[in-house]
């Protein structure tokens, strides 16, 4: 039997990939980097991705990333456009059915307060936890088997909501059964290494079981 459902965010909770791969370029294309094509880092954490454009000088890659945050904060995330329309109303439901519900993203703390904010979730919501306050990044489990840990439950008890091969890695070491929601258009991920494949959020609720 489902106990807890624990949600990724990016990707899953609100459609921000994309987003992400075209405000990190449009950046990069101030400070002289040109792109035949938007690489989709998708699912990535932030130092694999700004390993990923700057390998072998680590200084400016410090310098880039640091200036990132100035950017970010220029033209910051437009959560409400981006929302997953169904977050609430199945976050609601699994409520209603007395599952347990945390969100375990990669993200820093202030943009998964700032995403429970806007989707109006906190009421419903029974952790959250970010990958800056873990050891290690996804595919790391760290951060599925401590919302676990918080929540009381065991890993056969869970349902993990991913998109990213990272993720879903990291969903499926923690021992949890993984669903992989299909990604928004023009967003390519592997999904292959999940149990099953969803087109919408509310087919969690066809596997509580």
């Amino acid at each position: 039997m489902v106990r807890a459902v624990l949600f990724d965010m990016d990707g899953v909770l609100v459609d921000t990939e994309w987003f992400y791969n075209r405000r990190r370029c449009a950046y990069l294309e101030e400070h002289g980097f040109v792109f035949d094509e938007i690489p989709d880092l998708s699912g990535s954490n932030e130092t694999a991705i700004w390993e990923f454009f700057v390998p072998d000088d680590p200084v400016r890659r410090e310098e880039l990333r640091l200036g990132y945050r100035d950017y970010q904060k220029a033209h910051p995330v437009p959560y409400g456009e981006l929302l997953n329309q169904d977050t609430k109303p199945v976050m609601e439901e699994l409520h209603g059915r007395g599952v347990l519900q945390a969100i375990a993203s990669s993200s820093y703390r202030s943009l998964i307060n700032e995403l429970v904010e806007i989707a109006d979730v906190a009421n419903v919501l029974d952790y959250t936890v970010s990958g800056h306050e873990c050891s290690a990044f996804k595919p790391d489990p760290e951060i599925y088997l401590r919302a676990m840990g918080q929540l009381g439950v065991e890993p056969g008890e869970c349902l993990v909501i991913e998109d990213s091969p990272l993720g879903i890695e990291a969903g499926k070491r923690s021992g949890a059964r993984v669903l992989a929601l299909k990604p928004h258009e023009g967003v390519h991920l592997d999904q292959s290494g999940a149990d099953m494949v969803i087109d919408s959020l509310w087919d969690i609720l066809d596997e509580l079981g």
